[in-house]
């Protein structure tokens, strides 16, 4: 069984090494989830204690209770995925068990937008076809959500829909990531001000980065409120990079769906996941001279920035930015 543990509150973040080292007390096969919380294959450790999943998952909530004072959500199933769901359907202090027969039965009336991989404008077509729910796209013609999704995405996503998941628990990913935030002087209800910050995080991102020769595949966007709770979304990009605009373009996308209005938000923080080397990397062209131009822009500014220091260029609508 597959465990997702997620922890509370924003404090979480700090401890997030200390929590992996505890779960490693349990198993080696340990992944972070910044900024709050942990994914772990228990396969081994079932046999090797002869304890359940279950059993595991109170052992765990137990340490992190007596030696950091945090508690959490634990979700347990069979794979990746569907630990990930069953820990944001679990409340603190609970854990939901997904068991490998119950599979079809928990993702039948889940919304599509509950899947990973599918965003608001892929449920928002999925559902203007009546495929609003895991069991409706599991049970489609695979032909019909290919033609409405494409051939690849429609294979996968239906996939997922049927409780499929082909990825695994990847040890010490928490290295393979970098992060950035931004805390509010008071309490901001101004969505431009968040745009504003998320254009700050995104420049600094792409910038450290770049400088360190890599790009990523994914963000994942953590907004902390007045009352010390958070929201937390991840979402590939389309493509691996480093270039800023993708990255911002993406975290307002993060934003923009969570649908805020007037939330009281304490901070925002930025995490680039799925680290790799850019050299690896390929970039889809598009013939616009305008993305080229902003590239051959950008990687000018890198150059200024490491001779005259990080803050010699800015974007215009950061540049009075504290």
């Amino acid at each position: 069984m597959i465990l997702c543990a997620h922890f509370g509150p924003a404090e979480a973040d700090a401890a997030l090494p200390a929590l992996v080292a505890l779960a490693e007390g349990l198993t080696p096969v340990v992944q972070a989830l910044p900024p709050d919380g942990l994914l772990a294959d228990l396969g081994g450790a079932e046999k090797y204690f002869g304890q359940d999943a279950g059993q595991l998952a109170a052992v765990l909530r137990v340490r992190a209770l007596a030696h950091l004072g945090l508690d959490c959500a634990i979700g347990l199933a069979p794979n990746p995925m569907l630990a990930r769901m069953a820990a944001r359907d679990a409340r603190p202090g609970t854990t939901r068990t997904v068991r490998p027969d119950e599979v079809g039965r928990y993702l039948a009336e889940k919304p599509v937008r509950a899947l990973d991989g599918i965003g608001r404008s892929t449920a928002g077509r999925l559902c203007a076809y009546g495929l609003d729910t895991a069991g409706r796209l599991a049970g489609a013609p695979p032909g019909t959500v290919q033609r409405i999704l494409g051939a690849r995405q429609g294979r996968d996503l239906q996939e997922r829909a049927r409780g499929i998941d082909r990825t695994s628990v990847v040890p010490n990913a928490s290295a393979r990531s970098l992060a950035a935030e931004r805390t509010f002087a008071r309490d901001e209800l101004d969505p431009a001000r968040h745009h504003r910050a998320l254009l700050s995080l995104a420049e600094e991102l792409g910038v450290r980065l770049r400088g360190s020769g890599q790009a990523c595949r994914s963000l994942t966007l953590t907004v902390r409120y007045a009352d010390r709770s958070t929201t937390t979304r991840t979402r590939g990009l389309r493509e691996p990079t480093a270039h800023s605009p993708a990255l911002a373009d993406l975290a307002r996308a993060l934003h923009t769906a969570l649908g805020l209005q007037r939330a009281r938000v304490r901070g925002i923080a930025l995490r680039a996941e799925g680290l790799m080397a850019a050299e690896h990397t390929a970039h889809q062209l598009t013939f616009a001279p305008e993305d080229e131009r902003a590239r051959r822009i950008e990687a000018v500014a890198d150059l200024a920035r490491a001779k005259f220091g990080p803050r010699a260029i800015v974007p215009g609508s950061l540049s009075d930015a504290a």
